[in-house]
């Protein structure tokens, strides 16, 4: 079978695609429109790049991650762990525009000034269809990541970007910021299952990983107009904020895309770093400032380590039980998060048999049947 359609047969039309644009800019065949993946023309290859970088084909999870961590660093719950901390960045600038504490913004800034990385693919606010509707971008100047921070929780299909990185080579030390899906692919590019056309993964520098609990249909989000800042505040508000707006959760659910249902990674596993909102003891109003960093690699824990020592960030206590309760509160959520999905899998296939992308690593996702 062509693996062009093969993949449109096993992901796209089954509404497994997310959107993350792995499978793009490398031929004119894939695009994406509204955050919709979609195929132009048929193709001939009986392999490609496509279907082997995809994050929702087939792959033996388990045996990607032995390639790339530690053992000694796994927790089943979520990953590969090297620590777990409470962190904004230093700069008020920063924060200014972020989302929550700008940790990542401040990460992405100082490896460029510092060298871990020559570029970095991120997201930004698209200048054609307002600020709702980002798009993926490649930066090389430290200055320029202020100009994306923050989050819509609309996916676009920024990793579209890095394959053209990669083709054209002029970097060596490309950053990727992604949500699990998109860090995922990451690793899959790096492990070259596709050994004849690697794509020049080895310039993938470092790769950071954004938590998730779901991203939001473009089209559907229209209807809450423009906001420069979104956030989804936790259970108990059961709201998203846009700005001024204050909008019911209820009228928020229903635009989840049918993707993210079938999402078993809720902290982004495959990274060197991953960072998201803040859960402690002390409450959202503190919370809202601040985000939780996960230390998952060598250099990741080489970058957190560098951006303390030289004030980059500001780390704080979790409180209440500490960093031993906010690390299991974190796991329960991940999880819960694992859990729905194996089993919106199992409902969708119509047999626990077949956990479709998950499957070769059933010895993980099974016991959550």
């Amino acid at each position: 079978m062509f693996s062009i359609l093969e993949l449109e047969r096993k992901v796209v039309a089954t509404e497994l695609c997310t959107n993350c644009g792995s499978c793009q800019g490398m031929c004119p065949y894939w695009k994406s429109e509204k955050g919709r993946t979609f195929v132009d023309y048929e193709c001939d290859r009986n392999e490609g790049r496509c279907k082997y970088f995809c994050p929702r084909m087939p792959a033996d999870l388990d045996a990607l991650r032995k390639k790339f961590f530690a053992d000694e660093d796994y927790l089943p719950e979520i990953g590969p762990f090297r620590g777990l901390y409470l962190t904004q960045a230093a700069d008020s600038e920063i924060r200014k525009n972020a989302q929550h504490g700008g940790t990542m913004t401040a990460l992405i800034k100082l490896a460029l000034e510092e060298g871990f990385i020559d570029s970095a693919v991120l997201s930004k606010a698209s200048e054609e269809n307002g600020t709702l509707n980002p798009e993926g971008c490649l930066v090389s100047d430290p200055a320029d990541v202020i100009k994306c921070s923050g989050s819509s929780f609309q996916i676009p299909n920024s990793m579209a970007v890095l394959n053209k990185a990669l083709d054209e080579g002029k970097f060596s030390r490309i950053g990727v910021v992604g949500t699990p899906c998109k860090t995922l692919a990451a690793y899959k590019m790096k492990s070259k299952p596709f050994a004849e056309n690697d794509n020049n993964a080895d310039n993938i520098g470092m790769v950071f990983g954004l938590f998730c609990g779901w991203g939001l249909d473009w089209e559907g989000m229209a209807k809450f107009g423009e906001a420069a800042h979104v956030d989804i505040l936790p259970g108990k508000y059961h709201r998203m904020d846009a700005d001024d707006k204050q909008i019911d959760l209820d009228e928020v659910l229903p635009l989840v895309r049918e993707n993210c249902k079938y999402c078993y990674d809720m902290t982004a596993e495959f990274a060197d770093l991953s960072v998201g909102g803040a859960r402690s003891a002390e409450g959202w109003d503190v919370d809202k400032k601040w985000n939780q960093l996960i230390i998952r690699s060598k250099k990741g824990e080489e970058l957190f380590k560098l951006a303390v020592e030289k004030g980059i960030l500001n780390v704080r206590d979790f409180g209440g039980n500490g960093t031993e309760g906010a690390l299991a509160k974190l796991k329960a959520a991940s999880e819960s998060k694992k859990s729905k999905a194996v089993k919106a899998i199992a409902e969708k296939t119509g047999t626990a048999d077949n956990l479709l992308y998950l499957e070769p690593s059933r010895d993980i996702f099974g016991k959550y049947l």
